[in-house]
């Protein structure tokens, strides 16, 4: 290719379906970045590229930089073409990315960012599990499908539910529900809520650091203290190492626990002229006008 062209996701997925058999497909990142998934842009954790993996099964592909061949059986239902690219369907690519994540963390974080799509859901990726007896790193994709969620927003989030959900064992912890006032009125929706204690817990990256972005988090930080939710803030720092951040959210459980359950003045019960939109069913069922209303908050 010219020295011109970017050398984008779609880019390589494009230069690497070239050499892809009659038999085969793109597979994994590649192809769920082809279809545009958010945050999946071809790189690990260091930033280094990953190769686009092709499926070929039958045939012999041509091995070239970049691209790496899977002999793994391919049932022929799970190929697609999208955009003049065959690829193996969302719910084949991300469990092949899940079956062979290195850490649980990471398989998580597949399926919550691609169920954020809306292209797979979590109930159809059970059913496909259930396809995949015996293969390599079904118990990992069981696993992660259980504690997966459809209504994560970023990356960051995944991580700030699991440590909530895994590292503290915190049950009922929801991702992106609105939460209002009992008199219907939205008070914010938190990344993630302790249903149980009652404690909102935010990511806050670089971009919060900002004047008008600190000053309008202190403001949201104060209307859901004023309807008695707890508050708590992880940064970078604590994705690396969140033992700070658990003091932190043990002590803002401790507080919230102080106060009794027929003092609550929130709830996330929707009032009925609410449209739900948290998870992939609901999302699917949308207008397209209702989706860009909606759904743009998910984009930011």
């Amino acid at each position: 290719m010219p020295a011109y062209v970017p050398d984008s996701p779609q880019q390589r997925v494009l230069e690497a379906s070239a050499v892809v058999p009659a038999d085969g497909a793109v597979t994994g990142w590649a192809a769920l970045a082809w279809q545009r998934v958010r945050w999946v842009d071809g790189c690990d954790a260091d930033g280094s590229e990953l190769p686009v993996t092709i499926l070929s099964p039958g045939s012999q592909a041509r091995v070239q930089a970049g691209v790496e061949v899977s002999k793994e059986r391919m049932l022929p239902r799970t190929r697609q073409v999208v955009d003049g690219v065959v690829l193996t369907d969302p719910h084949r690519s991300v469990a092949f990315e899940v079956r062979r994540a290195e850490t649980p963390l990471s398989a998580v974080r597949w399926l919550d960012l691609v169920a954020a799509s809306d292209l797979i859901s979590l109930a159809e990726m059970a059913a496909y599990a259930e396809t995949l007896s015996g293969w390599t790193g079904i118990d990992r994709l069981r696993r992660a499908i259980s504690l997966a969620d459809e209504n994560v927003w970023s990356p960051s989030e995944t991580d700030l539910r699991l440590t909530l959900k895994v590292r503290m064992g915190i049950a009922g912890v929801v991702s992106n529900r609105p939460v209002f006032d009992l008199d219907g009125r939205h008070i914010g929706t938190p990344d993630v809520l302790d249903l149980e204690r009652g404690v909102v817990a935010e990511y806050d990256g670089a971009l919060h650091l900002a004047g008008k972005q600190r000053a309008k988090d202190l403001r949201r930080e104060g209307a859901f203290r004023r309807v008695g939710l707890e508050y708590v803030t992880m940064v970078a720092a604590d994705r690396r190492d969140p033992a700070d951040f658990i003091r932190r959210t043990h002590e803002a459980r401790a507080r919230a626990s102080r106060t009794p359950m027929a003092d609550r003045r929130w709830t996330i019960d929707p009032p009925r002229w609410w449209t739900p939109t948290h998870t992939v069913e609901m999302r699917r069922a949308l207008a397209d006008w209702q989706r860009e209303r909606y759904l743009r908050a998910r984009a930011g």
